[in-house]
C-alpha cells in the first residue's frame, strides 16, 4: 500500500510538471521578468521567414541568379566591387566603414552603407527613403558614378549577355522571356535574393516563449530599452525601419556626433522643409555588428550611440551602466544569414 501511494504521488508530480511530453517547448518564467516577454510581444511582433512581394515572386532559380549577381564584381565598371563589398554578408551585411569606397580610385559614398540583412522588410530603402523597395534599390548603386560606376543599363546587359553562365542562369530564372538579360530582371533577381536574407535571433525565440533564450542581463536590457522609451521609434519586428524621424529632436545631431558635413536627410529628396534632418529609422537587428553608427558612420562605439540617441531623441542622460544594459539586449538581436545564401 505504501509503495502504491508513492507511485501515485510521483505520477501526479510528473503530470503537474508536464510529464514526459517533449513537444512542449515553452519555458515559463518566474521572478522579476515573469511578464516581460508578454509585454514585449505586442510591441515587436513576429519576424517573417521571407520578405515576399507579389510583383516579384521568389523562385529557387531567381534566388540563385540573384546570389550570383550579388557577389559578382563584374557588376562594377572595372570589375572591382560587388554588392557584397559594401554589404558584406560575413560581417552583418555591412563593410564596417564610415562610408564606402567606389569603383573609381578616391571616390567614396556620402553616407554609411546600411545592412542588407532584413532590409527587404523596411518601408523604403536608403537613409532618405528614395527607393520604394529592394527591387528599385538594387538598380541604383550599379549606375551610380560614385559607387559601381556602370555607365548605362545597356552596358551591363551586353556585358552579362556575353557570359555563358549568365545566359543559362537568366534563362532558368525567367523561362518565359525571349531575351531575359535585361536590367529590370537583374534588379528583380538581386532583390529576390535579398528578400531571403532574414535573420531570426535569440530575441525571437524569447518572444516565442523560450525564456532561456535571453540571459538575465539581456532581459534587464530589454526592460530598460522599453521603459526608457526607445520603442517610440524602434518597434515592430525589425525594431525600426518602419518610419522617418528627425535626428536631433532635443538638439543638433552634429554637436554630439561631430558630423561633417551636415546632412539634411530626406529633405534632399523631397525639398520639403518639414523633412530637414529626417532619416529612416534604422533597424536594430544585427546592430551589434554594424559599427560605425548613424547615417555618416560618425560614432564607432555602440554604447556611445545608445547614449547619444537617448539624449537627442528622448532628452535623457543615460549612465554608462544603463547604456551597457541596453547594449546587452541589442546583442540578442544578432542572427545568422542562412547557410545556403552565404558566399562559398
Amino acid at each position: 500500500m505504501k509503495n502504491t501511494f508513492i507511485l501515485c504521488a510521483l505520477s501526479v508530480l510528473m503530470l503537474s510538471c508536464g510529464g514526459t511530453d517533449s513537444t512542449n517547448t515553452t519555458t515559463y518564467e518566474h521572478g522579476k521578468y515573469a511578464d516581460l516577454a508578454e509585454k514585449a510581444q505586442p510591441i515587436f511582433g513576429t519576424l517573417p521567414a521571407v520578405a515576399t512581394k507579389v510583383e516579384n515572386p521568389i523562385t529557387p532559380e531567381k534566388v540563385a541568379l540573384g546570389k550570383q549577381l550579388y557577389f559578382d564584381v563584374r557588376l562594377s565598371k572595372d570589375n572591382k566591387i560587388s554588392c557584397n563589398t559594401c554589404h558584406n554578408l560575413a560581417t552583418s551585411g555591412v563593410d564596417n566603414k564610415p562610408v564606402s569606397p567606389g569603383n573609381n580610385e578616391g571616390t567614396f559614398g556620402s553616407r554609411n552603407s546600411p545592412t542588407v540583412l532584413n532590409a527587404a522588410l523596411h518601408i523604403a530603402q536608403f537613409w532618405d527613403g528614395r527607393a520604394k523597395d529592394v527591387e528599385e534599390q538594387a538598380g541604383g548603386p550599379i549606375l551610380n558614378p560614385v559607387e559601381m560606376a556602370i555607365p548605362s543599363e545597356q552596358f551591363l546587359e551586353e556585358r552579362l549577355a556575353q557570359i555563358p553562365e549568365y545566359q543559362t542562369a537568366f534563362a532558368a530564372a525567367y523561362p518565359n522571356e525571349e531575351n531575359p538579360i535585361v536590367y529590370s530582371n537583374i534588379q528583380k533577381a538581386i532583390a529576390a535574393f535579398e528578400r531571403k536574407l532574414i535573420t531570426p535571433a535569440p530575441f525571437d525565440a524569447y518572444l516565442a516563449g523560450d525564456s532561456t533564450a535571453l540571459t538575465e542581463a539581456q532581459k534587464a536590457g530589454l526592460d530598460k530599452f522599453m521603459t526608457v522609451g526607445c520603442i517610440a521609434c524602434h518597434s515592430g519586428n525589425l525594431l525600426g525601419g518602419n518610419m522617418y524621424q528627425k535626428f536631433g529632436t532635443f538638439g543638433n545631431y552634429w554637436d554630439l556626433t561631430k558630423s561633417d558635413p551636415i546632412d539634411m536627410g530626406r529633405f534632399e529628396v523631397t525639398k520639403n522643409e518639414a523633412d530637414k534632418y529626417m532619416f529612416k529609422v534604422p533597424s536594430l537587428r544585427n546592430v551589434a555588428g554594424t559599427a560605425p553608427y548613424f547615417h555618416d558612420g560618425s560614432v564607432a562605439n555602440l554604447n556611445d550611440a545608445v547614449k547619444i540617441m537617448a539624449k537627442l531623441q528622448l532628452n535623457k542622460e543615460l549612465t554608462d551602466e544603463e547604456a551597457q544594459s541596453i547594449v546587452s539586449f541589442l546583442e540578442s538581436l544578432t542572427g545568422k544569414v542562412p547557410a545556403d545564401l552565404q558566399h562559398m
